[in-house]
């Protein structure tokens, strides 16, 4: 996919549905765990798709619109550390996806990498260092989250994906 058909009026259009869901999973449906730092909710789905279906850029540049938006919308502070974890999330969605559209494999490395370098990596170390917490403990607490959000989005992902009429639409 070149650039030119990259930011068609379509995809752009997609991406920044798939942005609003973000915002609308993350932000209205999530589940607090009465710990500032620690929230169960799905934001991640649409990022994963977006940047699954649309390549790197498009996924990257969503996420960081999605994470950017709700700042403004809640109130909080802009953590620059926070939103480079958000982009990178849905670059590496885009990384492994692009290039076989519906590869269960594919799936499951973007969903996995995404997680592991996006969730528990970047936003990990940023939020240990806002509040002031030792990376390992909250590192701890954030796997065993990651682990259980990261397998339901694949399945899900997995079982939207898997239908035709679904990928017809993407």
């Amino acid at each position: 996919m070149n650039t030119k058909n990259i930011f068609s009026p379509r995809i752009l259009c997609r991406a920044a549905l798939l942005a609003a869901l973000s915002l609308l999973l993350g932000k209205f449906l999530q589940i607090p765990t009465g710990l500032p730092y620690l929230r169960i909710s799905f934001e991640n789905l649409p990022l994963l798709l977006c940047g699954y279906a649309y390549g790197p850029l498009v996924g990257a540049l969503s996420a960081a619109a999605a994470d950017l938006v709700g700042c403004l919308l809640y109130g909080y502070s802009i953590n620059p550390l926070i939103t480079l974890g958000a982009a990178i999330i849905g670059a590496l969605a885009g990384v492994f996806g692009r290039c076989g559209f519906f590869r269960p494999p594919r799936l499951y490395l973007s969903v996995i990498s995404a997680h592991l370098v996006g969730s528990l990596g970047v936003k990990t170390a940023a939020l240990a260092a806002f509040y002031a917490i030792p990376l390992w403990q909250l590192f701890l607490f954030r796997a065993g989250l990651y682990l259980c959000t990261g397998g339901a989005e694949f399945l899900i992902l997995y079982f939207l994906l898997k239908r035709k009429a679904f990928r017809s639409v993407l």
